[in-house]
């Protein structure tokens, strides 16, 4: 059966141009050919998370529309907003598979909440809330490295979704055929009928302001903190800067090689806080900067690591 899917693939008119010669490399390699068609990725309630691809075991446009097709279905039944809110990380394909989820929720009459520019999964919670929606979408595969992308359903609450909804929108995404029965509307046409709306300023300035009310202490002397960030590449920079603006740390020195979104991650193949690698980058310039503070956070910005000064002249 998974050479009968890998010729009907090989035989679509594939929207992404990435995918046919991928299937074209493996013709005739049974191995590989089982290997992304044998078993489909596993919805669950950490939703979906492959290598980029092309067939039904790997990341792909037609993976992702098939998920949104069985969310949309499941979202219908919900009631509410019928809003799902959708952000993105650095990865690649990410920003061509929020589209591309935004296009199928739109033709289904769903509402749809976006992002300008990529965030991080908190800020995604905060705007499923921020909006009553039934559902967020974001893609992204949090810390795993590059060659992964995924795609995470939260719920209404912002949190991640239940077992007993993941059970249900998997049973819906199973009924779905990826060619054939998934609705597909125009992202352009759609945002111009206000099917597809950007996530505004104040949504995203309310969420650093309920970041900035979490805060502990009276902020007495922080103006003199000496911090070092890197968003690892990743999703975090433009947050944590505001975050950091709003609580007086004026003394912010970025990572240079680790600054902009980069899917890659060339500085760290597991871009990982937790890890040592991940940070060596920052552990380097706090050499030179002799920071009070190391942050790291991962390409969603939902972990971070950090370092301090170990009175022996480095870092821990």
């Amino acid at each position: 059966m998974y050479q009968d899917m890998y010729e009907r693939w090989l035989a679509a008119e594939l929207d992404d141009a990435d995918l046919k010669p991928e299937l074209e490399s493996v013709k005739g390699d049974d191995a590989a050919i089982q290997d992304r068609f044998a078993v489909a990725l596993k919805f669950g309630t950490a939703g979906l998370r492959g290598v980029i691809g092309a067939g039904t075991n790997r990341m792909n446009i037609y993976v992702v529309r098939q998920a949104t097709q069985g969310l949309a279905n499941w979202v219908k039944t919900q009631g509410g907003s019928q809003t799902v809110a959708i952000s993105y990380d650095s990865r690649i394909k990410s920003n061509l598979f929020a589209k591309t989820a935004a296009e199928v929720l739109a033709a289904n009459g769903i509402k749809v909440r976006i992002y300008r520019a990529l965030m991080p999964v908190p800020a995604l919670s905060f705007a499923t809330r921020y909006y009553n929606c039934n559902a967020g979408i974001m893609v992204t595969a949090s810390h795993n490295p590059a060659k992964y992308n995924g795609y995470k359903v939260y719920g209404a609450d912002g949190c991640q979704i239940t077992l007993e909804a993941a059970e249900k929108i998997l049973a819906a995404i199973e009924k779905i055929d990826c060619f054939d029965d998934v609705r597909l509307a125009d992202f352009d046409a759609a945002a111009a009928a206000g099917r597809i709306v950007t996530i505004d300023e104040k949504c995203l300035d309310d969420f650093v302001q309920a970041v900035y009310d979490q805060r502990v202490g009276d902020g007495a002397g922080i103006d003199a903190l000496k911090l070092v960030y890197t968003p690892l590449n990743g999703t975090g920079l433009e947050c944590v800067k505001k975050l950091l603006k709003k609580l007086g740390v004026t003394h912010v020195t970025v990572v240079p090689e680790q600054e902009k979104p980069d899917g890659d991650f060339p500085t760290c193949p597991y871009p990982n806080p937790e890890i040592r690698e991940a940070m060596q980058k920052g552990l380097e310039l706090c050499d030179k900067v002799r920071p009070d503070l190391l942050l790291g956070t991962d390409p969603d910005c939902d972990r971070c690591g950090t370092a301090v000064p170990d009175g022996k002249g480095g870092y821990r």
